[in-house]
């Protein structure tokens, strides 16, 4: 007996892993910018650029990515006011506390945005939605 004609595949697709990559590079650019905030900004445009066409998982993910730009930056900029002017008051030593504490808070905001970064690429790995893309918590 002839074994019966096997039916054509059909053409492959994007693997799920293959869905995961923009993703994993935009959270990769977050954390290499970290040390200098370009690529920060080179990532939240490709995130902008690729949300459109994304699956639901992945639209997840660029969402996160985005909110998590736009939180940062007031966040950067009322602690960079605070630190100039500390710096200025600190002439007459008033601002000595300001700097302080104005470092204080860019050291809590640069861990902030470590750990939202890290919590969304586990997420990522795990080939999860992330859950809650809008909170300001991980």
């Amino acid at each position: 007996m002839s074994e019966p004609a096997a039916a054509p595949t059909p053409p492959p697709t994007a693997s799920t892993q293959d869905e995961r990559v923009l993703p994993a590079i935009v959270y990769a650019l977050y954390l290499i910018g970290l040390t200098h905030g370009l690529t920060i900004v080179i990532g939240v445009i490709m995130a902008y650029v690729c949300r459109d066409s994304a699956s639901e998982k992945q639209k997840s993910h660029y969402d996160f990515l985005i909110s998590t730009f736009w939180k940062s930056v007031p966040l950067l900029l009322i602690t960079f006011a605070a630190f100039t002017i500390g710096l200025v008051l600190s002439i007459v030593l008033i601002g000595i506390p300001i700097v302080m504490a104005s470092a204080f808070a860019f050291g809590a905001i640069w861990l902030w945005f470590l750990i939202r970064c890290v919590v969304g690429a586990v997420y990522l790995a795990q080939d999860q939605a992330h859950p809650r893309p809008e909170t300001w918590l991980a």
